[in-house]
């Protein structure tokens, strides 16, 4: 008899690759890949899909890679994929601060779940310009009635509960594209989620949200950027450039074809021209009955520098705009494709003067044999399964919460009897077969 598995799916629509994880987690609460496909993506411009047709072909090429690794590795395993977790980037990414409040009828009762979940629902009624959508309303601080700087109202008394929110929007059109992408590749999108959101779940420790961090997200087609403190999202931005601009710059400034210049960027490319030699010579093969091309080490350097120190440039601006420049105790954490160019942390510490690391999912991950998932490459990707996870916890503890609620409602005086057992028995007397008992 087959085994069933609780599984979540992330699927990264980036501007060079398209990526299918498939996962699951551990008795210790640990990310298990299980299998993973990926495919070129050439239907995505920055982070956009402009082209739908090219996009099914890329997401159903990498879920059939995916699904074909899991049944060799996994074959006592039954796995039935339907819906999936998806990133969204892109330039037409904006972010707004907003404050909204609600009143609470029952003043006699606590603030509740539902009390928090009403005021994050309304705020989606928010009036944006035209052609905007809400992607995520992310609530920051809380007050209720005159008591401010409140992180979780669950359980205070008060008639009026209101929110500081970070409202991140997109592009509607954009939005529908990647749906219809994923749904006529023959999938549900179970969630949509912010990929630098995604990211800083997979390589940011709580610990560094808490103390202030930067987390710097250089894709192929663009940057992105989200920053934190104490716990919060506190600022996201997205920067035009990635690392398809670095290789084009590579083309054009070394006079080579582009799949050379992705080659020399990969397996020779440095962010600090200082550190190569001058005498470092790259030879390749130009084109039919020419003598193969020389590039300087140090002069390729130069070129990549000049781009990357542009793109933290820009990263200092947006972290100086957030207002907490001097507020990043935790420093910049980079991650993404771009991340392996070599000495990146240290010209990302000479531009904005804050101090960097490189950020790997390790943390969250248990064993797997997929080495190449360890990579900053995809560390969306993995964001994306823990975030489903996550999804899926929030949707148990709802239904646990209404499975009390019709306890109390049935036998009020025996109200402690559902508690008691959950206390002496643990969650797991909650689940049968992977899910939750029918109260």
């Amino acid at each position: 008899m087959s085994n069933e598995l609780k599984i979540v799916v992330g699927l990264d629509i980036g501007t060079t690759k398209v990526c299918a994880i498939v996962g699951t987690r551990n008795e210790h609460g640990k990310l298990e890949v299980l299998a993973m496909g990926k495919a070129e993506s050439l239907g995505v411009i920055r982070g956009e899909v402009r082209n739908i047709e090219k996009t099914v072909k890329a997401i159903t090429e990498a879920m059939e890679k995916a699904k074909s690794s899991l049944v060799k590795s996994n074959s006592n395993i039954k796995v039935e994929v339907n819906s999936v977790h998806v990133g969204i980037a892109g330039q037409h990414i904006r972010s707004l601060q907003h404050k909204n409040s609600i009143s609470r009828a029952n003043t006699d009762s606590e603030i509740s779940r539902e009390d928090v979940e009403r005021l994050i629902k309304d705020t989606y009624n928010l009036a944006l310009p035209p052609g905007d959508d809400i992607i995520h309303v992310l609530p920051q601080e809380y007050t209720v009635d005159d008591i401010g700087d409140v992180i979780d109202p669950i359980g205070m008394s008060g008639i009026r509960l209101s929110s500081n929110f970070h409202i991140i929007t997109g592009n509607v059109d954009a939005i529908k594209n990647i749906y219809k992408s994923v749904e006529r590749a023959g999938f549900n999108v179970a969630d949509l989620i912010l990929e630098p959101l995604s990211s800083a779940e997979a390589v940011l420790a709580p610990e560094e949200m808490e103390a202030g961090v930067c987390l710097v997200d250089i894709g192929g087609g663009t940057t992105d950027i989200a920053i934190f403190k104490k716990g919060i999202i506190r600022h996201t931005a997205v920067i035009p450039f990635g690392g398809k601009v670095i290789t084009k710059d590579i083309e054009e400034g070394c006079n080579v074809l582009n799949n050379q210049a992705e080659a020399l960027k990969l397996r020779f490319g440095s962010a600090l021209a200082d550190e190569n030699k001058e005498n470092e010579i790259v030879s390749i093969p130009s084109f039919h009955g020419r003598p193969p091309k020389e590039v300087s080490v140090k002069n390729l350097a130069h070129v990549i520098q000049a781009r990357v120190e542009e793109i933290f440039e820009a990263v200092l601006y947006e972290i100086k705009s957030s207002g907490l420049e001097k507020k990043l105790n935790a420093g910049i954490v980079i991650t993404g494709g771009g991340s392996q160019l070599k000495h990146l942390d240290k010209l990302a510490e000479f531009v904005t003067g804050i101090d960097t690391r490189i950020g790997f999912a390790n943390e969250h991950l248990g064993k797997s044999e997929i080495e190449d998932i360890k990579s900053p490459v995809f560390a969306t990707g993995v964001g994306l399964m823990i975030k489903g996870f996550k999804s899926m916890d929030d949707s148990d503890l709802s239904k646990i919460g209404k499975a009390m609620e019709k306890k109390e409602e049935k036998a009020p005086e025996q109200s402690g009897g559902f508690l008691k057992k959950l206390i002496e028995k643990g969650s797991k007397w909650l689940y049968e077969d992977g899910d939750l008992k029918d109260f």
